[in-house]
């Protein structure tokens, strides 16, 4: 199998993988909110309901498409498409796992290995802004131009204490490659002194303080709550996507959860290891580059999909910030406690180099 063989199928199940999890997210969010609440939630379509998110992406394909009269018709269609486009793009430089040895040749499963992967990603991030804005802009409603401005302020805002948050962990790793990035959490010396296990050398043993930044930071840029200002029903009604139906809203929707995937993920690289696990480097020489690659993924996947539960979690048992707290908090808390942090790892790091 050559690269580029290897490379298209990586795509494809790349793509495939980030459909069905945030599709099955939708089934999670509600079993999640219902056992919080005593209920007994989805249960119909399917065993346990797990039919359920195909009932609901035909229920969206089969809606009318309504598109209002004096909205700009092509941005209109754009808004959404964007969204969803740039939070499907950005898991491409994310190191989903060890290299796997396929007929002698070893293959990354990374779709594309750049430089500089944590400036790729918080550059889509920031033009994911976009997508909101102009949905509701070319709306032609007044409703959801404040909320997409809304939307906007506070991903921005948000966007600059991630961005200070993260410069901590480059400084540690020194290096914008998310793959360099999980390979200095393999071996090492917890705090420089006691030895660790190997693949447990994670950055959030070092970085809690960043991790907190980033973490609130990562769900005020997914909208989620507390942070679902741009799209809170009992004030905006529904916000930026107030005017769209059918699979349109459908996309503003299913990007949501496929950039609450993408983001936890992108987490698990930065703080947790990424596809490292405990005794990694035991299992690739007794057992083979293989059984690693295949269990770091599984390693992998199980990180991101306990940050998605927490996310879930977290939505169903805190209440929405007014917009001012939000604010407030974004930028007289999280980016003073990031700068702080990061003056004092620069500080560490002075110190104690060679």
């Amino acid at each position: 199998m050559d690269l580029l063989t290897f490379k298209l199928i990586l795509v494809l199940a790349l793509f495939l993988l980030s459909l069905t999890i945030a599709a099955y997210s939708t089934w999670a969010e509600r079993k999640v909110a219902s056992i919080m609440q005593d209920r007994i939630g989805p249960n119909r379509a399917g065993p346990f309901g797990l039919l359920q998110p195909l009932a609901d992406g035909g229920k969206f394909f089969f809606k009318e498409d309504f598109t209002p009269a004096n909205a700009e018709k092509f941005l209109f269609v754009l808004g959404p498409a964007l969204v969803m486009f740039i939070s499907l793009i950005t898991g491409a430089v994310i190191p989903w796992g060890k290299s796997l040895n396929i007929a002698g040749t070893s293959f990354d499963l990374q779709v594309a290995n750049i430089d500089v992967g944590v400036l790729f990603i918080i550059g889509m991030a920031s033009i994911g802004v976009y997508g909101i804005m102009i949905g509701g802009w070319a709306s032609n409603n007044k409703y959801s131009l404040l909320g997409a401005i809304r939307a906007s302020s506070q991903m921005i805002s948000y966007e600059l204490a991630m961005g200070l948050a993260l410069l901590s962990i480059i400084m540690m790793a020194g290096s914008l490659d998310l793959k360099e990035i999980t390979e200095s959490q393999t071996t090492g010396k917890l705090w420089g002194v006691i030895p660790w296990v190997s693949g447990m050398n994670w950055n959030i043993f070092y970085q809690p303080i960043a991790f907190l930044v980033f973490f609130v930071a990562a769900l005020a840029e997914t909208n989620r709550h507390p942070f679902d200002l741009p799209e809170c029903e009992s004030e905006l009604v529904t916000g930026y996507s107030t005017e769209y139906s059918s699979m349109k809203l459908g996309l503003y929707m299913f990007g949501e959860y496929v950039n609450m995937f993408i983001s936890n993920a992108f987490m698990v690289v930065l703080f947790f290891g990424g596809y490292n696990y405990p005794g990694i480097e035991w299992v690739t020489q007794n057992w083979g580059e293989n059984v690693a690659g295949i269990l770091s993924i599984v390693a992998f996947l199980t990180k991101t999909v306990i940050g998605i539960l927490i996310f879930m979690w977290i939505r169903w048992t805190l209440p929405r910030f007014r917009y001012d707290q939000l604010m407030h908090l974004g930028w007289k808390t999280l980016i003073p406690m990031a700068l702080v942090n990061l003056l004092i790892t620069g500080a560490v790091i002075l110190a104690f180099a060679n």
